[in-house]
């Protein structure tokens, strides 16, 4: 079993950030059908998909937004984390091929609770996806 860095609520900082890179593939569209049961045409029928305003097949919004809980779940505060909160905002579509960037950035700090919250977005192309705020409860070392 993989072991995982994360920080835990005494080590982050106001401004710590973390970013993984992701491209979207085939088979990643297909896995997240499968695991979401999400079989929306737009996501999985080329011909369907051409004629709607998308002109194509779009990733699901939701495995984009998968990748935040990555970074949130393995790095940033990472293991031991709890989602306590998920405000998002779909700017674009993400299409097979797309490089995306995942970021997360601790904007606030609340030590009752050790509650964290953090600017999180997803971009291609330097362009916003996905945007919003995530709320966690982070481990602490004094547990």
């Amino acid at each position: 079993m993989a072991k995982y860095e994360g920080k835990c609520f005494e080590d982050l900082e106001i401004g710590m950030t973390h970013e993984d890179v992701h491209t979207i593939t085939e088979e990643d569209i297909q896995t997240f059908a499968k695991v979401s049961g999400d079989y929306n045409p737009l996501h999985m029928d080329e011909e369907f998909a051409s004629e709607t305003i998308f002109k194509g097949r779009i990733a699901h919004g939701a495995l984009t937004a998968s990748y935040i809980s990555g970074i949130l779940g393995n790095d940033l505060p990472g293991p031991g984390a709890i989602f306590t909160d998920l405000a998002l905002q779909f700017r674009r579509p993400v299409r097979i091929g797309d490089e995306v960037t995942a970021r997360a950035e601790v904007i606030e700090k609340i030590e009752k609770g050790n509650r964290v919250t953090l600017s999180v977005k997803c971009l291609v192309n330097g362009k916003p996806v996905v945007q919003g705020e995530a709320k966690v409860v982070a481990p602490s070392r004094k547990a």
